[in-house]
């Protein structure tokens, strides 16, 4: 959420700020502002209203005491008393029409991005050169199958378009690439967390998923009970909610955690030709990377997790391209990002592995989550996330990378440890 003191002092700011995404929510600002000036002279009026009423509470009993009449203030009271209650409503109901306009702001992106949408995204550095093959090169649904790694057809008959079945030396690539992203955070000095995949509401509200995308998820609703709950879309909305409502001390951070889990997305599913086999699917894989800073911190912490998750990548052995997002192509939560998109080459373009996202203090403002500066001032804390990867289109990447002339594929060594087989051929 965006302070609303930064809106207060500098309007202008925020305007221009917002239409770096694309957006132009210059009305809804001013509504805001609206609202704020309202809230806060009603608040003033309410406050000396209370004063008034505190200062007469006191002369009752002195009145009393010198058998003096007390039913005129008494009569004065009850005035207040109504007053003061009809405009603690009006207050409410401004702070509740206040909030629901705030959260339709999306976080304020970075100065030094570009302004507009995908088109402006730019690229920063490429990995290894783009392969080249002597021979005919199969894509990797072909490849994939051929091979018996994943059963689409059985997927789509299980689960419907959009999902798929890891078999044999398919799911064992799978559960060797999260065995590998797992072993080398660990090694980083990541904690490991396993959380709840069904996720109460405030989970989202906080990552800022909802109310805006409350749509774009997997609703779950107990028929026994008024319980409802959400299947999480990455591990990040479990994470940057570990310490909601929480004061940490600055010597507690930064925080740093990783996290296996399936991610469920409504959105996924696309028939695209782009977005065939693995690209796209309501179901997959991701080890997610999250750190909670210090405002200090945080543009170190952004660039450790660029460079942990662009490691993986490059110890894969895979051709790819870091890009820095445009103010448009980041997510509403975020005020940077950078994407690590790997090459497909039976597509002939880049797709993304791992988003590394700065979202400030965007997130901590939602869910209360404060440090203790060396001051003893408290402080929002800020939350970042990256990919640390997701699987879903590192096997694509992997079997086209390196497949071969017989239709085998190349297991990239750092795995090899992990299936115990250099070379996946059919049969």
């Amino acid at each position: 959420m965006v302070d609303i003191k930064l809106i207060r002092n500098d309007p202008e700011f925020v305007k221009a700020a917002v239409r770096k995404r694309e957006m132009n929510l210059d009305a809804v600002i001013d509504e805001i502002l609206d609202i704020d000036a309202q809230r806060r002279r009603l608040s003033g009026e309410n406050d000396a209203l209370k004063a008034k009423q505190n200062a007469a509470s006191k002369q009752i009993p002195q009145i009393k005491k010198a058998g003096g009449d007390v039913s005129a203030i008494m009569a004065e009271m009850k005035e207040l008393s109504a007053k003061i209650k009809e405009d603690d409503a009006a207050i409410g109901e401004l702070e509740a029409k206040q909030k629901d306009l705030l959260l339709a702001i999306p976080n304020l992106p970075d100065a030094d991005l570009a302004a507009g949408g995908k088109e402006n995204n730019q690229p920063v550095r490429y990995f290894g050169e783009k392969p080249t093959f002597d021979f005919p090169i199969k894509n990797h649904v072909d490849l994939c199958e051929s091979l018996g790694m994943i059963d689409y057809e059985r997927g789509a008959k299980l689960a419907g378009n959009g999902s798929w079945v890891y078999r044999g030396w398919g799911a064992r690539m799978e559960w060797a690439l999260l065995n590998f992203f797992i072993t080398e955070h660990i090694n980083d000095g990541y904690e490991l967390i396993l959380p709840p995949h069904m996720l109460g509401y405030d989970c989202g509200y906080v990552a800022g998923q909802f109310p805006k995308f409350a749509d774009e998820v997997y609703w779950i609703q107990n028929p026994t009970s008024s319980d409802k709950k959400f299947m999480l879309p990455t591990a990040e909305t479990a994470l940057v909610n570990l310490h909601r409502d929480e004061i940490l001390t600055k010597d507690e951070l930064p925080r740093k955690y990783i996290a296996y889990t399936p991610c469920y997305r409504r959105e996924a599913g696309s028939y695209r030709s782009e977005e065939r086999g693995m690209i796209r699917g309501h179901q997959f894989n991701k080890v997610e990377m999250v750190q909670y800073t210090t405002a200090d911190g945080s543009d170190a912490a952004f660039e450790e997790l660029v460079g942990k998750a662009e490691r993986l990548v490059q110890k894969l052995g895979l051709h790819y391209c870091l890009s820095k997002l445009a103010a448009g192509d980041c997510s509403f939560s975020m005020a940077r990002t950078s994407d690590i998109e790997v090459w497909i080459p039976s597509m002939e373009i880049y797709k993304e592995v791992s988003s590394a996202s700065n979202a400030r203090e965007y997130q901590a403002r939602r869910g209360n989550v404060k440090y203790r500066d060396e001051d003893g001032k408290l402080q929002f804390a800020h939350t970042l996330n990256a990919s640390g990867l997701a699987t879903s289109r590192v096997i694509p990447a992997i079997v086209e990378q390196y497949q071969n002339e017989d239709g085998s594929v190349t297991v990239p060594e750092v795995l090899r440890p992990y299936m115990g087989i250099d070379v996946i051929r059919k049969g």
